[in-house]
């Protein structure tokens, strides 16, 4: 998504050479929310249900080049060379590579039945096996596993989240919220193990059991892998690029290096791109937010077809980039909708409503509002997007 983005911002701002798409995965951009939710609990969908309508903009000087990984990036001679040993040539780079998930934290042994989800393929796979009566067990409680505990149960499975924090979606939502979505949760019949991780998996061919660190011993059909993402940043290990966390970029999202200096040719975007928000602080971070993906590709967008122009980027990247970070989720008849950085609060306090049925919950750092949450009550979340800007930035 937020390479397409890239793409359709450089166009809007007047480039019209060729583009090159480099992807990993087989498939055309696709809009991957949906995967823990319509396209994992409908039989049938597929890409088509969710992949990204191309532009008529992209539609001519496009090459996709698809089911190909970069490994390597070379800046001084300006390639990007793919796993099948083909060099690309670039007069500007975007670097879009994204997330992939966590690993089991334990030995697998081999076994079969381990799933995580961050693609279409691990959607449809995982849709296979959640079937009524199954045995499923989610190790995490962030959005992705409370996500597939939602879809699962409504599919009939019995839902089991293991899980290390108190109440699921406590980093992004606070203890208020979090408990009341684990009471939701817990209506429909998913049971919670927390303070909790796996010590051991029992099986052949496939897993059987799972062994909690406590003792505790689960029946499991189904084990999803929900413990969060790493940066895809291990072909940029030779660039020169300061890749500590993600890939640094400054205010016009065009990387920096380990010593420093902009690289005005390469850009990132989306959850790869680490960047500091003077919404909030000078901190550079990498957000993983839904609409990220689109405002970091807006803003690269710009900055490249200035660039490839022959104009001065300067003034543009000096502006700063101050986007609101957003993120939604559906669980169940629970609709969350979020605006800022809930998880820098230090307090959050409930200003409307209630949480069993919709309120709205504020977040604080000291007296600095960074973040609001809330279920349902959309409008009155909605309005808060004009009270994060800073003074400077207005």
């Amino acid at each position: 998504m937020a390479g397409l983005r890239t793409a359709e911002g450089a166009r809007r701002a007047g480039y019209t050479g060729p583009i090159t798409f480099l992807g990993a995965e087989a498939h055309a951009p696709y809009n991957r929310p949906p995967l823990s939710k319509e396209l994992l609990q409908t039989e049938g969908q597929g890409h088509a249900d969710v992949a990204f309508p191309i532009r008529s903009a992209l539609e001519e000087g496009v090459t996709w080049v698809l089911g190909r990984a970069a490994v390597s990036l070379d800046t001084a001679r300006t390639v990007v060379v793919d796993d099948a040993g083909d060099e690309h040539p670039y007069s500007a780079l975007v670097i879009a590579t994204g997330l992939r998930p966590k690993p089991l934290p334990i030995d697998d042994h081999g076994l079969g039945g381990i799933h995580v989800l961050r693609t279409l393929d691990d959607a449809v796979a995982l849709r296979e096996v959640l079937r009524p009566g199954a045995n499923v067990v989610i190790l995490g409680s962030g959005f992705v596993g409370c996500e597939i505990a939602a879809t699962a149960a409504k599919n009939g499975a019995t839902v089991s989240v293991v899980t290390q924090s108190r109440v699921p979606l406590l980093r992004a939502v606070g203890p208020l919220l979090g408990a009341e979505i684990r009471r939701r949760h817990e209506e429909h019949g998913v049971r919670f193990f927390t303070g909790e991780s796996l010590f051991g998996l029992v099986g052949d061919p496939a897993v059987e059991r799972v062994i909690l660190t406590s003792g505790v011993m689960l029946e499991c059909d189904v084990l999803v892998v929900a413990v969060g993402s790493d940066p895809n940043i291990e072909w940029l290990a030779d660039s020169g690029l300061d890749v500590s966390d993600g890939v640094l970029v400054d205010g016009g999202l065009r990387a920096v290096g380990v010593d420093g200096r902009v690289n005005p040719d390469v850009f990132a975007v989306g959850d790869v791109a680490r960047y500091p928000n003077p919404l909030f602080d000078d901190v550079a971070r990498r957000v993983e937010h839904w609409n990220l993906p689109t405002e970091t590709g807006k803003r690269a967008g710009q900055l490249i077809a200035a660039h490839l122009a022959g104009e001065d980027c300067e003034p543009l990247a000096a502006a700063g980039f101050a986007p609101l970070p957003s993120f939604w989720s559906d669980q169940y008849d629970a609709h969350l909708l979020a605006f800022g950085m809930t998880y820098l609060a230090d307090r959050s306090e409930l200003v409307a409503g209630s949480p069993d049925d919709e309120c709205v919950v504020e977040f604080y750092r000291g007296d600095d509002l960074v973040g609001v949450c809330g279920i349902g009550m959309r409008s009155a979340v909605q309005a808060y997007r004009t009270r994060f800007a800073t003074p400077a930035l207005q």
